[in-house]
């Protein structure tokens, strides 16, 4: 079962990357249409608060991905109602080149104390890391590792987004959204959902912590 969960992702990777060309993002231009996003993610894209989710260096065809749903609402978010009306996709192209070419700077890793669903106390971090690289092969999830790279960096050209440096917060948010199928945002391939449906809260919140001291 998890060599054809990790087959589906090296696949739905491929068809990512063998998609219609995306347009060229002109990053000078992006930073003039992203001058309001300075607000909440901070001028070049790391958000100075977990609330808001930092956006430098995440990759350019994630970002144009991810402003395009926004826009079009296929992606809800409350705080982002109206603020891409009436931006072309090749706006939306040129700011994400402009924040894609920021570098991300990092969270910080905080170390806990995680129970498992057996009762075990282990290290947040320690755990994290576990999962991150190796998965848990008894409940099907596979290695972050395969889409996000072993530090972190992500797949740009593939669309997959850089998580190293990443608030917590946001990442488990995120994984929390994906496992309940609040956020779908990964397309047919429903690669995210498939992971986050078979991780506990232990996994998420473990996981989350580690990501963001990763690089």
């Amino acid at each position: 079962m998890k060599n054809k969960l990790l087959a589906s992702i090296v696949s739905a990777g491929l068809m990512m990357s063998a998609a219609s060309t995306m347009a060229a993002g002109d990053a000078a231009n992006g930073e003039k249409l992203a001058a309001a996003c300075a607000a909440c993610h901070g001028a070049d894209g790391n958000s100075p608060s977990p609330i808001f989710p930092k956006i430098a260096g995440l990759g350019e065809k994630y970002l144009t991905d991810q402003l395009k749903q926004i826009r079009d609402g296929s992606r809800a978010i409350p705080e982002m109602a109206g603020q891409l009306d009436g931006k072309s996709d090749q706006d939306l192209a040129d700011m994400a080149a402009f924040f894609s070419s920021k570098t991300t700077q990092l969270a910080g890793a905080k170390e806990g104390e995680l129970k498992l669903n057996s009762g075990e106390v282990v290290s947040t971090l320690s755990y994290g890391e576990k999962v991150y690289r190796s998965g848990n092969l008894e409940t099907k999830v596979p290695a972050c590792t395969g889409c996000h790279s072993p530090t972190g960096q992500g797949n740009a050209p593939a669309g997959f987004p850089r998580l190293s440096g990443q608030y917590a917060e946001y990442i488990e948010k995120q994984l929390f959204a994906f496992r309940t199928g609040e956020r779908a945002t990964d397309g047919e391939a429903r690669i995210m959902r498939s992971v986050a449906e078979h991780m506990s809260d232990a996994e998420i919140k473990a996981v989350a912590a580690y990501i963001a001291g990763l690089n």
